[in-house]
This record gives structure tokens, C-alpha cells and sequence, in this order.
């Protein structure tokens, strides 16, 4: 008895071959995809040397920045009840100053407005300052295309006549480099050592100490960039608003006739972690 053949199924073959088709697919996807990554963290890595070697250029100007320790020249700024015996004003008001010598910076880059440095955090860099907030997001200091950018001032401040709220901004990067150590002031053991409350602004005119009363993350927004106030009850709003975001009570008082100085940078891809200091002491130079 003879065997019956089978016959075979044409739409077997089409759908092995739809399979095919479709695993080359995604394999051509995820390797477009590692590429487009391997790209972008090269990328990555040759903005990072270029950053590390102007900073490493930037700190080896010499005299760049020193110490100004207190003295009669400087001026109290807005101090508090002296009766408040909370408030830590009168402690910070003794720590010396830094005083920066522009010169070589703004041979470097004539944008350069100030000098700052954060305690806690390796912010140590030159302020820039363009005609908008897009410019620096993505040039360096030389002014040289680079991911990383640069710290720089809002377009909207003024550096040698103080707004309300003086805005500062800088990526957060991975490895820590502008803005990427920011990141360290919503963590508790920034909080526990109080020697970071204060933070360090020198400019070509005068050099500055504020004293941090707020800090926090928040999902995108733009309230806390606002830089002037049209009456002085919204002046007051934002001060109690921004004071009551604050994550930690630094038991410090703020008013509307305070200077405030905010640095803002990335948390996440939908957050920012934001600083508020307020002006206490000042000497020109």
C-alpha cells in the first residue's frame, strides 16, 4: 500500500519568512540603536576631557582666587534681629570672603561676570553671561560647542545691580562637573555638616557671601526663575512659597528687602533640584 503524500502548507513558509524578516528588523533596531549609543557616550566622554582641561587651564591661573578674611570694609547686608539667637547670620556674617582676579578670565572670555563656589559641592567655576539662556547651554567657556556648556547668569540679571532673584544655571552631569554635584543638597549629609549653608560669589566690582535657606527638587516649572516682582505681595508670596518647598528647616528668616541668588539645574529628565540664598554680606572692590 502506497504512502500519501502530504501536502505542504505555502503559508508555512510565508509566515517563516515574515519571522525572518521581522528578527532582522529588530536586530538591525538594536543595533542602530547601540550605535546611536556608543555615539552619544563618546560624545560624551571628548566633552568631559575638553571641560576637565579648561578647568585644569582655569585653576592654573595664578592668584586666581584668595581668602578675604573679615574685616571693617565689609558690609552686613539686611541683617536680622540681633534678639533672634537662632538664626546662624551672625556665625556666617564672620567667615572671610573669596576675592577672584578677572583679569585672565576675561582675557579668556570677555562674557565672564562672576566667580562662584558652593560648599559641599565642586562648584568652583567662572559665570558667564549671554544675551539669552540658550547660548551657554551647549558652549563651553572658550565658547567651543561642548554638551557639557557652562555656568552662566540669566540674560534677565544684572550681576553689578542686584535683582529681587538672581538666577544661575549649569547642567547636572553625570560625572559631577558644573552643575552635576548640585545634586548633593537634597541629601542628608549635605544637610548635617552646616559649614555648606553659605556660599562664595565674587565679581569684577564686589565680593559676596549668602546664606542658604532653601533647597529642594521639583518637576519642571518656571515660577522660581521669576526675577522681579510688580507689587509686594507677590514679592512676599514667592518668598514664603519657596521658603516652604525647602526639604530641610534651616531656621533661617528671609524677607522682601533680602537679595535672593537661586541656582537651578536638572534632577531628572522631568525635575530640577534648585539652591535659595539671600545676601548677607558684601565688600567692594
Amino acid at each position: 500500500m502506497k504512502k500519501r503524500k502530504v501536502a505542504k502548507d505555502p503559508n508555512k513558509k510565508t509566515k517563516s519568512k515574515k519571522k525572518k524578516i521581522i528578527w532582522i528588523v529588530i536586530f538591525l533596531i538594536c543595533l542602530c540603536a547601540a550605535g546611536f549609543y556608543i555615539f552619544k557616550i563618546v560624545g560624551w566622554g571628548k566633552d568631559n576631557e575638553k571641560i576637565d582641561k579648561l578647568n585644569d587651564d582655569i585653576n592654573k591661573i595664578e592668584d586666581l582666587v584668595e581668602e578675604v578674611p573679615n574685616n571693617e570694609e565689609q558690609e552686613a547686608v539686611n541683617p536680622p534681629d540681633k534678639t533672634n539667637k537662632s538664626d546662624d547670620y551672625w556665625d556666617y556674617l564672620k567667615l572671610p570672603l573669596i576675592s577672584v582676579d578677572f583679569t585672565e578670565l576675561l582675557k579668556k572670555n570677555a562674557d565672564t561676570v562672576a566667580f562662584i563656589k558652593v560648599n559641599g559641592t565642586t562648584i568652583n567655576y567662572p559665570v558667564v553671561q549671554a544675551s539669552d539662556n540658550d547660548y551657554y547651554l551647549n558652549r563651553a567657556f572658550d565658547k567651543s560647542y561642548n554638551g557639557a556648556g557652562w555656568i552662566f547668569l540669566d540674560y534677565r540679571n544684572n550681576i553689578n545691580n542686584l535683582d529681587d532673584n538672581t538666577i544661575i544655571y549649569g547642567h547636572g552631569r553625570l560625572n559631577t562637573t558644573m552643575f552635576g554635584s548640585l545634586k548633593n543638597i537634597v541629601k542628608n549629609k549635605w544637610y548635617e555638616n552646616t559649614d555648606n549653608y553659605v556660599l562664595n560669589l565674587s565679581t569684577p566690582e564686589e565680593n559676596t557671601l549668602w546664606q542658604v535657606f532653601s533647597v529642594y527638587h521639583i518637576p519642571t516649572e518656571t515660577y522660581y526663575l521669576t526675577t522681579t516682582f510688580g507689587s509686594e505681595e507677590s514679592h512676599k508670596k514667592f518668598i514664603d512659597t519657596i521658603v516652604s518647598r525647602s526639604i530641610y528647616d534651616f531656621k533661617t528668616s528671609v524677607n522682601t528687602s533680602d537679595k535672593i541668588l537661586t541656582l537651578s539645574t536638572c534632577y531628572s529628565d522631568t525635575e530640577r533640584v534648585v539652591l535659595h540664598a539671600k545676601l548677607i554680606k558684601k565688600q567692594a572692590r
